[in-house]
């Protein structure tokens, strides 16, 4: 009697079952540009963007009433009226290019295939610096272990110098600062990263630059009207004064952060690393072994609230002098206005850009390694006195 044809049928084949199909990776469910699990973004998002353009618009109806009424009806110097367009407009039409790119460019996102592969695949050991999969599970906070991380969020590798938006809904290479804080509004309400933070160098630079220049030359235009009244109509000096107050008060408030971002790119840091102290607990290397009678038993590495007093105090007395991606001041500028193509300097006068690189790995400071070795047993010798 032949064998009765079971009920429920697996599509097994003499007694074997199909090999499952391979699970979907995280890089071909996420080839967009942009998260599909990302917060919708609403009109509102870019009135900041829409108010910053029309900023960049609004001088120029009032450059124009001066330049024909004073530098050419007066002073009758065509030759200045040319330059001074050619300046201006030359560094008008660089702001809004750096400012498109910033908006329409992605800022960077981590391929997760390849960082797999880098990681735990092919050529690379399985335990170097990933976490695995009942590491990501069990940790607290994920976004807090040490470089060459595992995002919860995005379920997918996180390279150094990584960090994960909330709003974009991914992770973002060379993130310039936590995710709630510069997601810039201004900016397309886009974040800045490894392939836009040299555009935003650009931008803060075109318009600093442009605000000098406006203001500079509207000042002495002033002074030109107090010191001859007569030769000039009544509504002329009112639209010099006007434009030499915007370019000063302009110049005061990008300048300095413009000044502040040239710092952070000299010795290679970013907003978030150089406010954020307790980031170096992600550098450390392991700890010396610690016994078991200690009152604070530090995780390897260790997490910032097990820190006591004396121990934080040592950390950020580090962060005053530990670097750990500073190269130097002429290799930190080459990074980010570095170029490997020809004629790529056309790009960073244009366009300003994206660093140099990937920006999933970023050469290490030496020093900076033995100065964590030293940390790191100061820390555990701190907490065996505490």
């Amino acid at each position: 009697m032949p064998r009765a044809r079971p009920l429920l049928d697996f599509g097994q084949e003499n007694g074997i079952a199909p090999p499952l199909p391979p699970p979907p990776s995280y890089a071909d469910a996420h080839d967009d540009e942009e998260e599909k699990d990302a917060p919708p973004r609403k009109w509102f998002h870019y009135a900041p963007t829409c108010v910053m353009v029309l900023l960049l618009l609004s001088p120029h109806p009032s450059w124009l009433f001066v330049l024909v009424n004073y530098h050419f009806r007066v002073l009758r110097d065509p030759w200045l009226v040319a330059r001074h367009l050619a300046v201006s407009y030359t560094l008008a039409i660089l702001c809004f290019c750096s400012l498109i790119t910033i908006i329409v460019r992605n800022p960077g996102y981590p391929n997760a295939k390849s960082d797999v592969v880098g990681r735990g695949g092919a050529g690379g050991g399985a335990g170097d610096d990933d976490v695995d999969i009942t590491q990501a599970l069990l940790a607290d906070d994920i976004d807090d272990i040490s470089s060459g991380a595992f995002c919860r969020k995005c379920w997918a590798p996180k390279p150094p110098r990584t960090h994960h938006c909330k709003h974009c809904g991914r992770c973002i290479l060379k993130m310039g600062k936590s995710s709630g804080h510069h997601h810039c509004a201004w900016l397309g309400y886009k974040c800045l990263g490894h392939r836009t933070y040299t555009s935003f160098l650009h931008f803060l630079a075109c318009v600093t630059l442009l605000a000098m220049y406006i203001g500079g030359v509207c000042v002495s235009a002033v002074y030109y009207a107090f010191e001859n009244p007569l030769s000039i109509d009544d509504q002329t000096p009112l639209h010099e004064m006007s434009l030499a107050l915007a370019g000063i008060i302009v110049t005061m408030i990008i300048g300095p952060f413009l000044i502040y971002h040239m710092y952070l790119v000299t010795t290679n840091q970013t907003t978030l690393e150089h406010l954020s102290p307790f980031l170096l607990l992600r550098e450390l290397p392991p700890l010396p072994p610690q016994h078991a009678s200690d009152r604070h038993r530090l995780s390897d590495p260790p997490l910032e609230h097990e820190l006591s007093f004396s121990q934080r105090r040592l950390v950020r007395d580090a962060h005053g002098y530990i670097r750990v991606y500073d190269m130097g001041w002429r290799s930190n500028w080459a990074q980010i206005l570095g170029w490997e193509r020809p004629f790529g300097w056309v790009n960073r006068v244009v366009l300003g850009g994206g660093g140099k690189g990937d920006g999933t790995s970023f050469p290490r400071n030496p020093k900076a390694d033995e100065l964590l070795t030293r940390l790191a047993s100061e820390l555990v010798d701190a907490d065996k006195v505490h």
